[in-house]
């Protein structure tokens, strides 16, 4: 069985999720589609990520992407999480993961409903969405405060929980506007205040052409490969929320070939993606949280050391900022209130690594400007290097 080294991961993590100066790109669509997904669930996290990997980093030209030709867009999907993916790959990605996600987002809010016991149901909620849709569609875009105005039905409250000590009194807007868009019919636009926002507007879109559930895993499987392999049947059973046997049937569709990893598992690639590749130049990285190059799979043996984890992960494990030496987490980083960013390197990479993160670090800072960055998972290290 062919082996792929831990070393050969690390290259190809370097050069397929265009982090080394030379394989960057001036496309925040190439990025996305490199990484398949970006992280979305802080706002701040997709500026991060893209520029962190484009030749001339900027807020405009992610705002293009996700404002204007809405070539990025957001869809609450693996792991009934937010990313962001090109719209090229929102097709599959809706089909594979966002759709069941958004099935379960409405039979909650229909359970909440019904046991609310107050004549609240599932021809109530189909009003209020219509209502809403109108509301919107007339004003262009707005905010959530600014369409319960508009729409008396999202002022209602109900009790979630009834007769438990859970029990609590909760308006319905926030609910009915988020199966609206796991629905895709409303998506996020401007946010109120700057990038770093998460108070979204939002305006009146169209749902995703329905395609086949398990052709459209073998796309996202195949993608995932491409970008990720090779991996483990477990780490995209993580990645994607999929079950085990739409996973391995995804996998077996895709074409993937099994390789043996330095960790004694088995691994899949990507079908005649066996080669190796050479090293990239020397690089670095300071990556935000939840990004995608260390989010991408369950087990971050290769790219991450056993005693980093508590440092760098908070109690749920999401990881915070990272600072990266060729294929390798070594430290963290953090943006301090007065604006100055500061990291901490947990393994020793002498002084050519050292340069290089504080090259990127005088990066970072120049395209940032005066915005002020704290992650929505604060981590310990991340924590320590503000306090």
């Amino acid at each position: 069985m062919y082996r792929i080294s831990d070393e050969q991961r690390r290259i190809r993590l370097g050069r397929r999720h265009l982090l080394a100066p030379s394989v960057r790109t001036g496309s925040v669509v190439a990025v996305a589609d490199a990484v398949v997904a970006l992280h979305a669930t802080d706002a701040a996290t997709v500026y991060l990520s893209v520029c962190a990997r484009m030749t001339e980093p900027g807020i405009g030209a992610v705002d293009h992407a996700l404002y204007e030709d809405v070539s990025l867009v957001r869809l609450l999907s693996m792991r009934n999480t937010l990313f962001s993916m090109s719209a090229e790959v929102a097709p599959a990605i809706d089909a594979s993961s966002a759709r069941p996600v958004a099935a379960k987002e409405r039979q909650k809010l229909l359970k909440h409903l019904r046991e609310d016991a107050n004549g609240l149901d599932e021809q109530w909620l189909a009003d209020t969405e219509r209502q809403t849709l109108s509301a919107l569609a007339t004003r262009g875009r707005a905010t959530g405060s600014e369409l319960s105005a508009a729409v008396p039905a999202l002022r209602t409250k109900i009790t979630i929980f009834p007769g438990t000590r859970q029990e609590t009194v909760q308006g319905v807007a926030s609910r009915v506007i988020r199966v609206l868009a796991a629905d895709g019919r409303i998506r996020r636009d401007r946010p109120r205040g700057s990038w770093t926002s998460s108070q979204f507007r939002w305006t009146t879109a169209a749902p995703w052409p329905e395609s086949d559930p398990a052709e459209a895993r073998t796309e996202v499987a195949g993608r995932w490969l491409r970008s990720y392999g090779p991996a483990t049947e477990g780490d995209l059973k993580w990645w994607t929320g999929w079950g085990i046997r739409e996973t391995r049937a995804a996998l077996a569709a895709a074409g993937a070939e099994e390789v043996l990893l330095d960790s004694g598992a088995f691994g899949w690639a990507a079908p005649g993606d066996l080669a190796a590749e050479p090293a990239p130049e020397p690089w670095a990285a300071l990556l935000p949280g939840l990004d995608p190059s260390a989010m991408g799979w369950a087990d971050r043996d290769f790219q991450l050391p056993a005693d980093h984890r508590a440092a760098l992960f908070d109690r749920s494990g999401n990881i915070g900022p990272t600072v990266w030496w060729n294929g390798g987490i070594v430290g963290g980083w953090a943006q301090r209130p007065d604006g100055e960013l500061v990291w901490r390197l947990l393994s020793d990479i002498g002084r050519e690594g050292s340069q290089l993160i504080e090259a990127e670090a005088a990066r970072l800072s120049a395209w940032t400007g005066d915005a002020r960055v704290t992650p929505r998972f604060r981590t310990p290290l991340e924590r320590e290097l503000t306090g």
